[in-house]
């Protein structure tokens, strides 16, 4: 019996490897053993597949760029809540909010102060918005807080902040400030008939813009029209206030009777211009910085000569848009457009963007602007 029962597993182990073998006769390569051409079924990316989410490039370049518009926050933090340059400021940051999706708005100090504005920046990085833009009233003492916004990753633009370049990671001007100096004194020159002393003020000594217009009107003035005599060694600050510079202007009006005209780089001439009419003074130039629904008035009575300007809401816009741009990875480059008038083919010099939009309002034209 045990002979059998031997005789029979052998025959099953027999049985079993001639099956084994007739398996393998013909058989494919192993998976194992595959050529390199021929990747295994699980390996193989099917046909027109798209790469994963996560190793997909993101377009623009960074993990940023893959999120919504609404989910960014950027900010203009303006020089002075409350006066019109400023309320026109944010009739641009709106429209760039409505166009674009973006939750973008306007905050600025009460009394445009200094110390006030650098907390509201503070205040925006302990938020870690994505964006700050930036009007500074001090630019150097905003400095520090906007490089520890950037040092946090937030992206930080600045307008009307030349002189801080190194603290922002773009700087946008409505125009060389140079060439609109030049602009002041050509202004005020034909309005004097080339002599004559005039008095300046700029809304602070801090804000660079003011000086280097004041400073380009002084230069040229004296270059090409030597009759003509700024009576303030360095010219007097109005705190962006039309009260302030009422008074200044009654003052100095007093001290000088001879007087023949002013200037002022703040959009508060018509406080000077408001102290003229009421002393009916007409034959006294006026050129300053202004909004044409607030100066308006004065330019068509002609107690203001000239109103310099560039649209502030365009300003507004295309300073939040270069914000969103840097946002999404976009390239920040000479030649680079906006669909605002003045805003196209801008310069680049270093990492400040000139663009060309400036605008002197005058009884010709002061019909033709409503903002």
């Amino acid at each position: 019996m045990k002979k059998y029962v031997s005789l029979a597993v052998v025959i099953v182990m027999v049985l079993m490897l001639l099956v084994a073998c007739s398996s393998n006769t013909g058989a494919e390569t192993p998976a194992s053993e595959a050529p390199a051409s021929e990747a295994p079924a699980s390996e193989a990316p099917a046909e027109d597949a798209a790469p994963p989410a996560s190793e997909a490039p993101a377009e623009g370049g960074g993990e940023e760029a893959t999120k919504d518009n609404s989910e960014y926050t950027i900010v203009m933090v303006a020089k002075h809540e409350g006066i019109s340059w400023f309320d026109d400021m944010r009739i641009g940051v709106d429209e760039f909010a409505a166009a674009t999706g973006v939750n973008a708005y306007q905050i600025a100090p009460e009394g445009g102060d200094p110390a006030k504005q650098v907390q509201m920046v503070e205040d925006l990085i302990a938020q870690n918005v994505d964006a700050i833009c930036v009007v500074p009233n001090d630019a150097q003492s905003m400095a520090p807080v906007l490089q520890k916004a950037r040092d946090q990753g937030i992206v930080v633009i600045g307008h009307e902040a030349p002189d801080i370049l190194d603290s922002l990671d773009y700087d946008m001007e409505a125009f060389p400030n140079e060439e609109h100096g030049i602009r002041f004194g050509e202004q005020l020159a034909e309005a004097m008939g080339g002599e004559g002393q005039y008095a300046s003020m700029v809304g602070m000594l801090t804000m660079v813009p003011h000086m280097v217009w004041w400073e380009g009107c002084v230069n040229y003035l004296k270059e090409n029209y030597p009759d003509m005599e700024c009576i303030t060694a360095e010219p007097l600050e109005d705190l962006n206030d039309n009260q302030v510079a009422y008074d200044k202007a009654v003052e100095i009006l007093k001290a000088n009777p001879d007087l023949k005209g002013f200037t002022d780089s703040a959009a508060s001439g018509s406080g000077i211009a408001q102290a003229l009419k009421e002393r009916n003074r007409d034959d006294i130039a006026l050129v300053s910085t202004a909004v044409p629904l607030q100066a308006g008035e004065y330019i068509r009575e002609g107690y203001m000569d000239a109103g310099m300007a560039w649209r502030p809401a365009d300003a507004g816009y295309v300073t939040c848009e270069i914000a969103l741009r840097m946002l999404k990875g976009e390239p920040i480059e000479a030649g680079m457009s906006f669909d605002k008038d003045g805003y196209a083919n801008m310069r680049l010099e270093g990492n400040m963007l000139l663009a060309d939009a400036p605008l002197v309002f005058t009884q010709d034209n002061i019909d033709d602007y409503n903002f």
